[in-house]
């Protein structure tokens, strides 16, 4: 027996919608084409490096990284239609050993009829050190070839022996050029104009901060709040997203501006000047964990061992932001500041480790000293591999004094800590240390 319409779908008629789950503006613009992704063309310009890669047709395994809403995802697929790769996609967020298994055999049987796999794992540096290496035999033999995406630094998140197979591409935000484009593009898609005056067009623009999905998401919002001949000014746009826009645009001048006076006045001792551009940037709309992040960078940079508690500050701060968000973990990173602030100054380590990375790269391979090896075999033993190593502990005032460079190198000194803060005690130690070592080389 037919059966009339049912009730919703008679409402969808009534509303001149089509029955059926809608299409978000982000999805309706998903690049078809490497030639339609905006915003990247160090990438995928006509000297990009993944256009040479596919002129080249050799396309090797990949490590995207850059912030969100900036084409990663979108650009792994584009390469597997490229390349003819079957495309296999998950996330470390919710796959496990088991799930890794299962894509791995897939592959493997995929592969013996003559296709291969391009498998695009999403916040690939959540998967634990033991599920990164659980790739490096697929990656080797060719079952797979691996686009992994992260919006951490993969330096810091992602195994050596991962990295050192796969090629690292940077991601960048897109710019206010990048971000028109798309915005230009949705309204030939919807068939309209943005419902917005130029100023609430450009604040459109700033309040995405270089994210092209957010971009989208928010022109969405206009159209739904917009009624029939309405046009928005800036007050009515954030009325309407519940977003203020920046008071300066976070690309350019106005952000590296205020960081840098943040930064300075932090290094200058002075809590009330930072307090005071910290809140000029919180109000002008900046990611809170970017600021965090620079905080960190003060700490270690600008106090280093002066005061070893700041970077536990710092790191703390960024932590509890993480964890309680805005407004409330804003406060953590406004203490951080006046800690870091009025702390003791010393950038002795920091200058220590350029000085010790210029010598080491002019340095080269030299061995180290071969009574500070281990010798686990009997020819090493034999080629005196550990011979004379005296253990310190054994030593009186448990100090060897023994020389730990290369021969060939001589010593060297980098690290001189100020008489001030902690470093005050640490510089009595090695001063301790270096007149028991002169004493006992002369012995």
């Amino acid at each position: 027996m037919a059966r009339g319409p049912t009730k919703s779908a008679t409402l969808f008629e009534a509303a001149g919608l089509e029955s059926g789950a809608p299409r978000p503006l982000a999805d309706k613009l998903r690049p078809q084409r490497l030639a339609e992704v905006v915003g990247q063309d160090h990438l995928l310009g006509p000297d990009g490096a993944l256009t040479r890669m596919l002129e080249a047709r050799s396309l090797g395994s990949l490590i995207f990284w850059g912030p969100p809403g900036t084409g990663k995802t979108t650009v792994a697929r584009l390469l597997a239609q490229e390349t003819r790769l079957h495309f296999e996609q998950i996330s470390a967020v919710f796959s496990g050993v088991a799930d890794l298994k299962k894509v791995f055999d897939q592959a493997r049987a995929r592969r013996q009829t003559g296709l291969g796999t391009l498998l695009f794992v999403d916040e690939v540096h959540r998967f634990n050190r033991a599920q990164q290496d659980s790739f490096l035999p697929v990656m080797e033999d060719g079952t797979v070839v691996l686009v992994g995406a992260t919006t951490e630094n993969p330096s810091f998140e992602l195994n050596a022996a991962l990295l050192s197979r796969a090629r690292v591409l940077v991601f960048r935000p897109l710019d206010a050029t990048a971000l028109e484009k798309l915005l230009e593009r949705a309204e030939t898609i919807e068939g309209k104009r943005l419902p917005l005056d130029a100023e609430a067009r450009a604040a459109l623009v700033r309040m995405a901060d270089g994210d092209g999905r957010a971009a989208l998401t928010l022109a969405e919002e206009v159209w739904r709040a917009a009624r029939a001949d309405e046009t928005f000014d800036l007050i009515a746009l954030q009325q309407i997203v519940q977003r203020r826009a920046p008071i300066y645009d976070k690309s350019q001048d106005g952000h590296y501006n205020l960081i840098s006076a943040l930064h300075k006045s932090v290094r200058g001792s002075d809590p009330d000047a930072a307090l005071y551009y910290l809140c000029r940037m919180l109000d002008a709309g900046e990611d809170p964990l970017y600021i965090a992040r620079r905080v960190v960078r003060m700490a270690i940079e600008d106090v280093g061992l002066a005061d070893p508690q700041a970077l536990v500050v710092a790191n703390a701060a960024k932590d509890a932001y993480d964890f309680l968000g805005s407004p409330e973990g804003e406060l953590a990173i406004a203490q951080a500041v006046i800690y870091i602030a009025t702390a003791p100054k010393s950038n002795a380590a920091y200058v220590a480790f350029g000085q010790a990375m210029q010598v080491a790269r002019e340095a080269g391979s030299l061995l180290p000293p071969k009574h500070i090896l281990n010798a686990p075999t009997r020819l090493m033993r034999a080629e005196g591999y550990g011979r004379g190593y005296a253990y310190d502990h054994d030593e009186a005032d448990a100090f060897s004094g023994q020389n730990y460079f290369p021969e060939a190198l001589g010593r060297h000194i980098f690290y001189n800590p100020p008489e001030r803060g902690f470093e005050r005690e640490i510089k009595k130690r090695l001063e301790y240390w270096a007149r028991l070592r002169k004493e006992r080389a002369g012995s």
